[in-house]
């Protein structure tokens, strides 16, 4: 193998390695979990996908019970964006998406609003339930309300599953919400997705190499490979030279 072929070699693994984030765990739950509590950390980012510094989030589901066809739990939203650095936001809602599909679901406290089936912004598309801090037709969010920079809000959240509630339930794909946006020229509302999630302590999920990081590991393989063509090399000159 030339060097030039190895060369190419060592960029597509740096370009497999950094042309997406990874996908979040989902969050598996039984009976076994009532009591087990969840966090979902979030970044920012508008159309397109570019993500604005300054903004984050942390969601905390705690399950509480499954009875009569009911998943119930507590919820912590906490807007973790410094407004330190001149951004400031609202946590407006949050939302995911559930396998097997809620029939309904419920919701008190900060959040104390649902919508089903209903559109997200900046390009996510359709979610399975998304819990607002107001009443609105869709998960677009909407009004006032939430949670501002260092601040959290709490409630309880339910979903339904029609009188008989599976034996086992995923939680995935989990956005925010944020509203009234300053800091950041031409944006004034932006969305939130899932980064990591730990539980008791350990954490999971989307944590990607910078990508100095990815460069440096492309050279090293490029580096091994050159080194054993080299040393293939070397070891076969004994027998070059005994046949000349």
């Amino acid at each position: 193998m030339n060097l030039k072929r190895l060369f190419l070699r060592a960029l597509a693994i740096v370009g497999v390695a950094t042309a997406a984030p990874a996908a979040a765990e989902p969050i598996l739950l039984d009976a076994g979990s009532v009591g087990e509590s969840f966090t979902i950390s979030f970044d920012g980012f508008v159309d397109g996908g570019s993500s604005i510094d300054g903004l984050g989030s942390e969601l905390t589901l705690t399950l509480t019970g499954i009875e009569n066809g009911v998943y119930a739990f507590d919820y912590t939203m906490t807007n973790t964006g410094a407004d330190g650095d001149g951004v400031g936001s609202r946590v407006s809602g949050f939302a995911f998406n559930t396998d097997p599909d809620i029939d309904s679901a419920t919701s008190t406290g900060t959040y104390g609003y649902t919508n089903t089936d209903s559109n997200y912004p900046n390009g996510i598309g359709t979610v399975d339930v998304c819990f607002q801090a107001r009443r609105t037709g869709s998960c677009a969010g909407g009004g006032s309300g939430g949670v501002f920079d260092g601040d959290s809000g709490s409630g309880t959240l339910s979903l339904d599953f029609g009188g008989s509630a599976p034996a086992s339930l995923t939680l995935d794909d989990f956005f925010v919400r944020y509203q009234s946006v300053t800091g950041v020229h031409g944006v004034g509302s932006a969305s939130g997705r899932q980064t990591s999630t730990s539980t008791g302590g350990t954490t999971s999920g989307t944590d990607v190499p910078e990508p100095g990081m990815m460069l440096l590991f492309g050279l090293a393989v490029l580096g091994l490979a050159i080194g054993t063509r080299r040393r293939r090399s070397l070891a076969a000159a004994p027998a070059r030279l005994a046949y000349a």
